[in-house]
């Protein structure tokens, strides 16, 4: 079963679980505040993994003009019926269907989850093509260097591999890209909200 097919059997349940989780999440909350008034007004922002929509709708309401990609066409066919004001489509982050530099910004709430290095580099060059000069990108990932295998994913049958990052390895990945961090964040895990991990958040801009 391979990572698509994973996300798409588990669409109906992962978007039960998680279509509400901002709100139990403040610092998310604060950090996409932050992000949507760097981006707002200056051109279309990608949420990139966008799972059910929840982030892509958290910016749409606070005035960015947002779109929502992922890999899976069962999620992007559940966002899409979840916000309907918002358009969602089916890509790979490893090769976005996007212009170079035609992107505001970028957000990336755990969506480098299934990458190993190599394909986290690729990820973060890919971001700096579409991204705009002086654009920002909103990343945010499992610190560590764990890998944890899936079967079951809320309930339903997946075959997934999370990998954790070590935050040094990540702004390493955006460096090489040619994205400037310039903000960096890490908190402990909210208690009875999600996986017990620590969690990293960084911004990012493209000069």
């Amino acid at each position: 079963m391979t990572v698509r097919e994973s996300y798409d059997a588990a669409a109906p349940a992962y978007a039960a679980q998680l279509a509400s989780e901002l709100e139990r999440k403040p610092l998310d909350r604060h950090l996409l505040h932050r992000f949507a008034e760097g981006t707002r007004g200056r051109g279309l922002v990608a949420d990139l993994g966008c799972g059910p929509g929840h982030v892509a709708r958290y910016l749409h309401t606070r005035g960015v003009r947002v779109t929502g990609i992922d890999l899976s066409p069962g999620m992007v066919r559940m966002a899409a019926r979840l916000h309907p004001l918002i358009e969602f489509r089916v890509g790979d982050m490893l090769g976005l269907d996007c212009v170079s530099a035609s992107l505001a910004g970028i957000v990336a709430f755990y969506a480098i989850v299934h990458f190993d290095d190599a394909a986290l580099r690729a990820a973060a060059r890919e971001m700096r093509r579409v991204l705009a000069p002086g654009g920002l990108v909103l990343l945010s990932f499992h610190v560590g260097d764990a890998v944890i295998h899936v079967d079951d994913l809320y309930g339903a049958p997946v075959d997934l591999d999370f990998r954790f990052h070590p935050t040094a390895a990540v702004v390493q990945a955006l460096q090489a890209a040619q994205l400037t961090v310039i903000e960096q964040t890490e908190r402990e895990p909210y208690e009875g909200v999600e996986f017990p991990s620590r969690r990293a958040y960084l911004l990012a801009r493209g000069d």
